[in-house]
């Protein structure tokens, strides 16, 4: 397997798992509809800069430690399913949450991104990436692994920019549309919440299996 073909390869599997409905696509899609497009962008930047502490993880190999010690990460696993679980609940319980906020009520672009970033480092999908995945295309005869790694977490990087990016300018064109049809948001408020639970439930699954 060439390493062009191996990079293309990790690159449509990454894009698969950005492309499914999860804890920062939600974080993306709300930061957009409260705020508009810079703190969707925000949003967006705050996921992508705890992928990259994701991968400075693993390469320090915390992803390792985790996996000689189950009990951990399950605790782990347990904790971001009722993180989403709870968001998702709050979803399900709002009428008026993916309405625009005003001006003076919204989070400044700063905040949005530290609490993207935590919601990344909490996502128990990513840690599922680090451990299951990630290693599957470093090639240990094919070049330092902490180049490998980097390359591999810069198309990381780049595809979570251009999904979420996508989504965040596509979301902050439609609160205007939901400010018009305000039953509308919580139709679709209320889907979030049900796959984010839906999550929740597969995260704490997978860790009561670890059991």
């Amino acid at each position: 397997m060439t390493q062009t073909y191996t990079l293309w390869l990790y690159f449509l599997v990454v894009f698969g798992v950005v492309l499914l409905p999860g804890l920062d696509m939600a974080f993306v899609m709300g930061s957009s509809l409260l705020g508009g497009r810079r703190s969707g962008m925000a949003a967006v930047g705050g996921i992508i800069a705890g992928g990259f502490c994701h991968l400075c993880m693993g390469a320090l190999g915390v992803a390792v430690v985790l996996q000689w010690w189950p009990g951990l990460f399950r605790a782990m696993l347990l904790g971001g399913a009722l993180y989403i679980a709870w968001i998702g609940w709050t979803l399900l319980g709002a009428n008026s949450v993916l309405l625009p906020a005003p001006a003076q009520q919204r989070a400044s672009e700063g905040v949005i991104f530290r609490r993207a970033m935590v919601t990344s480092l909490l996502n128990p999908k990513a840690y599922l990436f680090m451990l299951a995945i990630f290693p599957q295309f470093l090639r240990p005869g094919q070049g330092p692994l902490w180049v490998q790694s980097g390359v591999l977490g810069a198309i990381t990087a780049l595809t979570q920019a251009g999904v979420y990016g996508a989504l965040a300018f596509a979301a902050s064109g439609a609160s205007g549309w939901f400010v018009r049809h305000p039953g509308a948001a919580v139709v679709v408020a209320r889907c979030m919440g049900l796959l984010l639970l839906a999550t929740a439930m597969l995260s704490a699954y997978q860790a009561w299996r670890m059991a």
